[in-house]
């Protein structure tokens, strides 16, 4: 649904949080420098990390089951029917992840349906920079950032 369909929800893209146990810290340092963009946006994360965005940015975040438990395929699931704009998935890529087979098929799901997709620091500063940007200038901006046109 995000920004494409007419519904309530539409006026606030939705991004979706993921972070490796590893990466969490990482991710919070993130959030914490880009809250006033997040605050903006419509958020789902898996369990653990968005419990801990919540918390430290006193912000709504919705909570999907942990990546292990198949947060990644509700995630995942909610590409597929158009329901989230963006991802940021800090992964880290050095540790074994018993769930890699879901956290693939995240990664595939947005290649797929186009969402675009941060799997590293570098690249979740980029997309939340265009995303603040596109913001300040307005919703059909932010449409351009999301839609790649």
């Amino acid at each position: 649904m995000g920004i494409y369909q007419g519904d309530e929800r539409s006026e606030r893209a939705v991004l979706a949080l993921v972070a490796h146990d590893e990466k969490k810290d990482d991710l919070l340092q993130l959030a914490t420098r880009h809250r006033s963009t997040l605050a903006k946006l419509r958020l789902i994360a898996t369990g653990h990390t968005g419990g801990q965005i919540a918390a430290a940015l006193d912000i709504d975040v919705e909570r999907v089951h942990s990546g292990p438990e198949g947060g990644d395929l509700e995630i995942g699931a909610r590409i597929v029917a158009g329901d989230v704009d963006a991802v940021v998935f800090l992964r880290d890529p050095l540790t074994s992840h018993p769930h890699e087979p879901d956290i693939q098929a995240l990664l595939k799901v947005c290649d797929i349906h186009g969402v675009p997709l941060a799997t590293n620091l570098a690249s979740a500063e980029i997309l939340l920079r265009s995303l603040s940007q596109a913001m300040w200038w307005g919703r059909s901006a932010a449409e351009s950032v999301l839609t790649g046109s």
